[in-house]
C-alpha cells in the first residue's frame, strides 16, 4: 500500500530533554498503524509535530509525497489530517454540538450560526458513537469519558483522510471501546489512514495492522506489520525486556469495622439509596459504564455536590465533608482525580509543587515557614519510584508527557500518607511499566492499612486490583461481585449486573 503520510528523521528539543531523535515512520491508506512507547518516549510531540502544533528543529513532513510545514492544527485539518490529543481540546461553555462543527460553525467570524443543522449533524455522529446525549448540552456538564467521545466525534466529522488517534480509549469502558473500533474498522475499509497510540496492547493487536515503537525519542522499530510479532516482542521493544505476567492471588477480607460507609445515600448529583462499605486494607472497586455515577459519587462524598439524604460515616461517626482540603486535612481522605489537567494539576507550577501540596500544611514549620527541601526529601522518593520523567523536581509539570504528569497526579496523595485513597481513573495514559508498579503499589498501600476505592473503566485492571467490586447503573448501585481473579467469570458477572434493568 502506498504511504499517505510520511514522518522523515525528525528531531525536536525542548529545555533539558530531547523528545525526538532522528525519528520516522510511514502510513499507508487503509490500514492502522500503531504508534507505541512508554510515557515520555515522544509519541505525542511526534503528533504535535504532524499537526502543526509544534515545529520540528530537523526531517520532514511528507503529505501524499510532497513536503509539508504545517504552522497550526487548522492548515492540517484543511489537508485531510484529524487528530484526537491525549488532551481534550474542546471548549466547555459551547455546546455538544457547537463543538464537534467547530470549524464549520461559519465562514467567518460574523457569520450568523444555524444551530438547528449543526445539531443535526452532531447528532449523525453523536449516534455512530452511540452517545444518547442532548447536542445542545454544554460540554462543561458532561463526564471525562463523555468529553472524550465528543472530540472523537469532532474529529471523524472532518472525514479526514488520515486519522491520529492519542490514547482514544483511555476514558472509555469496553463497549465504547467496541463501538469506536467498529467505526475505525469501516474508516481502514474507506481507505482512511490511523494512527493508533494506545497502552492497551490488547487493542493494539486487534485492530492494528503495522506498528512503530519509540523508546526515549528514538525509532526502535519503523513500520513493521504486526503480524509476525506477539506481545512480548513489543514488550520488550517499548520497555527492553520482556513483561512479567503474574495473576494475583485473592486476598483474605480484612476483619476491621469499615472506615467509609454510605448508608442510604443520596445526592443532588442524581444518586439514590447508595449504600457501600470500604474497611482499612481493601479495595473496592466501582465498575461502570459512562454516566452510571461512579466519579459524582465520589466527588458528592467529597463535598463537591450536596448530600441529600443518608449517612456518611467515618470510623462509625457521621461526618458532613465540604471541601476536598477538609477531606484532607480533617479526615484523611486523598481523591487522584481522572481529570489531572483540570483538577488533579496545577500546570504552571513544578513538579515539586504539584507533588507536595498535599504536605505542606504537615511540613511547614510553627511560623509556617516552608523550603523546598524538605518538600524534596519527602516526595522526591516517591517520585522516583514512579520513573517521573522530568529534567528535575523544577520543571515545570505542564511540560510533561500526559502520562508523567499523571504519575505525579498520584504520587501527591502516596506522598501524604491518607487513610482513605480514593482513585478515579489512575492508569489512563499511563504505560505498561508504570501500570503494573502501580497496582503493586495499590495494593502495597492496602497491605499498610489503606483503605482505597477504585473506579475504573478498566476492566482487567479491575479484576487485577479490586477485592471485590461494586457495580454501578444510572447512580444506583447494582449489585456486588466477589474478585476471584477468573476474569472470565468476573467480567461476565459484572456486566449482567449492569444490563439486568430490572436489578435494583
Amino acid at each position: 500500500m502506498a504511504s499517505i503520510l510520511e514522518i522523515r528523521h525528525v528531531s525536536k528539543s525542548f529545555p533539558g530533554v530531547k523528545a525526538l531523535d532522528d525519528v520516522s515512520i510511514s502510513l499507508a491508506a487503509g490500514s492502522v498503524h500503531a504508534l507505541l512507547g512508554e510515557n515520555g518516549a515522544g509519541k505525542s510531540t511526534l503528533i504535535k509535530i504532524i499537526t502543526g502544533v509544534q515545529a520540528p528543529d530537523a526531517g520532514e513532513v511528507l503529505f501524499d509525497g510532497a513536503s509539508m510545514r504545517f504552522s497550526k492544527p487548522r492548515e492540517a485539518g484543511a489537508c485531510g489530517i484529524g487528530v484526537v490529543h491525549q488532551e481534550r481540546n474542546l471548549v466547555m461553555r459551547f455546546s455538544v454540538a457547537e463543538n464537534i462543527m467547530l470549524d464549520r460553525l461559519g465562514a467567518h467570524s460574523l457569520s450568523r450560526v444555524d444551530h438547528t443543522a449543526i445539531a443535526d449533524e452532531a447528532v449523525r455522529w453523536l449516534k455512530m458513537l452511540d452517545l444518547d446525549i442532548d447536542p445542545g448540552t454544554p460540554v462543561s456538564r458532561l463526564s471525562v469519558a463523555q468529553m472524550q467521545l465528543v472530540e472523537i466525534g469532532k474529529a471523524l466529522s472532518l472525514r479526514s483522510r488520515v486519522l491520529l488517534l492519542d490514547e482514544p480509549t483511555a476514558s472509555l469502558t469496553p463497549n465504547e471501546s467496541a463501538a469506536l473500533f467498529a467505526i475505525i474498522r469501516k474508516l481502514k475499509a474507506d481507505g482512511v489512514a490511523i494512527l493508533f497510540v494506545s497502552h492497551k496492547l490488547e487493542e493494539v493487536f486487534g485492530i492494528c495492522d503495522t506498528v512503530t515503537v519509540l523508546r526515549d525519542g528514538r525509532n526502535v522499530c519503523d513500520s513493521v506489520p504486526l503480524a509476525g510479532l506477539n506481545r512480548q516482542d513489543v514488550v520488550k521493544m517499548m520497555i527492553g525486556r520482556a513483561e512479567q505476567l503474574a495473576r494475583r492471588a485473592p486476598r483474605s477480607k480484612p476483619a476491621a469495622s469499615p472506615l467509609l460507609e454510605l448508608r442510604g445515600y443520596s445526592s443532588d448529583a442524581g444518586h439514590r439509596d447508595v449504600n457501600l462499605t470500604v474497611r482499612p486494607g481493601e479495595i473496592v472497586g466501582l465498575y461502570g459504564l459512562v454516566g452510571a455515577g461512579r466519579s459524582e459519587l465520589a466527588k458528592s462524598v467529597l463535598g463537591l455536590s450536596r448530600q441529600t439524604g443518608g449517612e456518611v460515616l467515618l470510623n462509625g461517626q457521621a461526618v458532613h465533608i465540604t471541601s476536598v482540603a477538609s477531606a484532607l486535612h480533617h479526615h484523611g481522605i486523598g481523591y487522584v482525580s481522572e481529570d489531572r489537567k483540570g483538577e488533579g494539576l496545577i500546570l504552571l507550577h513544578s513538579v515539586l509543587d504539584n507533588a507536595g501540596i498535599t504536605i505542606w500544611q504537615r511540613l511547614a514549620s510553627r511560623f509556617g515557614l516552608l523550603h523546598d527541601a524538605t518538600v524534596a526529601r519527602e516526595v522526591g522518593p516517591v517520585i522516583a519510584k514512579l520513573e517521573v520523567k522530568t529534567p528535575s523536581l523544577q520543571q515545570t509539570i505542564g511540560n510533561l508527557s500526559g502520562g508523567n504528569q499523571q504519575k505525579v497526579s498520584v504520587a501527591k496523595w502516596i506522598a501524604a500518607g491518607v487513610k482513605l485513597l480514593i482513585i478515579d481513573e489512575p492508569s489512563v495514559g499511563i504505560d505498561i511499566k508504570t501500570k503494573a508498579y502501580l497496582h503493586d503499589l495499590i495494593h502495597e498501600l492496602a497491605g499498610r492499612g489503606t483503605a482505597i476505592l477504585l473506579i475504573t473503566s478498566d476492566m482487567p485492571e479491575m479484576v487485577d486490583v479490586a477485592d471485590r467490586i461494586l457495580v454501578m447503573d444510572r447512580f444506583r448501585i447494582k449489585g456486588e461481585v466477589e474478585n476471584d481473579r477468573v476474569y472470565e467469570r468476573v467480567s461476565q458477572a459484572i456486566m449482567t449486573f449492569i444490563h439486568d434493568r430490572k436489578a435494583a
